[in-house]
């Protein structure tokens, strides 16, 4: 069972931390706008026609940031008009690695090694698409996070070869029609909790257990 977000703090259309605030039939405009407000506060070239990858998560072995590092020097020399945020804090080899990436690459990488919430809502509105790199994910938060926010998902197992290959693919879709449509699909979806409690309500009735009708506390 898919798991239900807060869609009160994460809406798009009310959010205070974000620069322009939008709904699924402003999306496009909008995310351009706030990825230029992004890109100003962070440090990165204003440019809303260059592809803007973000990375968000706790910096630990199952979010994959190993990999996420290691798959942005593949992906550079590959792709000229890229750029990426990196957002997390955890265990400090993980850290230097997402600093060394900035190191690398300034003016196309910038990685943010602290918590700050007002940042993840506001990358969550500007970047084009989100990086998940979990070796193990049963049901993230951050996907249904950017499906709100209408930055689409790349979701790829712990091989840096699949993260590289599948980040170019959707670079390539970024400013397209293709792209624009799944901003949309993803936007119009309910990713409440109505729907994933009334399944646990479904498969907990099932079991018959004594006192488990519906509305028996």
């Amino acid at each position: 069972i898919v798991n239900g977000m807060d869609v009160s703090e994460w809406d798009p259309s009310r959010d205070k931390y974000i620069a322009v605030k939008y709904d699924v039939s402003t999306a496009v405009e909008a995310k351009a706008l706030n990825k230029e407000a992004l890109q100003a506060e962070v440090g990165l070239p204003v440019d809303r026609n260059i592809p803007l990858v973000a990375f968000i998560g706790r910096l630990e072995e199952q979010k994959g940031p190993d990999v996420m590092a290691a798959a942005i020097p593949q992906l550079m020399e590959m792709v000229e008009d890229v750029q990426i945020v990196l957002l997390g804090t955890g265990k400090k080899k993980f850290e230097r690695m997402l600093m060394s990436a900035e190191e690398k690459f300034p003016g196309k990488v910038r990685a943010v090694v602290k918590f700050n919430a007002a940042l993840a809502h506001h990358i969550m509105a500007g970047a084009d698409v989100l990086a998940v790199t979990s070796r193990f994910e049963p049901c993230g938060l951050i996907q249904l996070q950017g499906m709100r926010y209408g930055t689409c998902n790349v979701v790829e197992p712990a091989d840096v070869k699949k993260v590289d290959t599948t980040l170019q693919r959707a670079i390539k879709v970024v400013g397209t029609p293709a792209y624009e449509e799944m901003v949309r699909n993803c936007m119009i979806q309910d990713l409440s909790w109505k729907g994933p409690a009334k399944n646990w309500e479904n498969v907990l009735l099932s079991l018959g257990v004594a006192g488990g009708e519906p509305g028996v506390e």
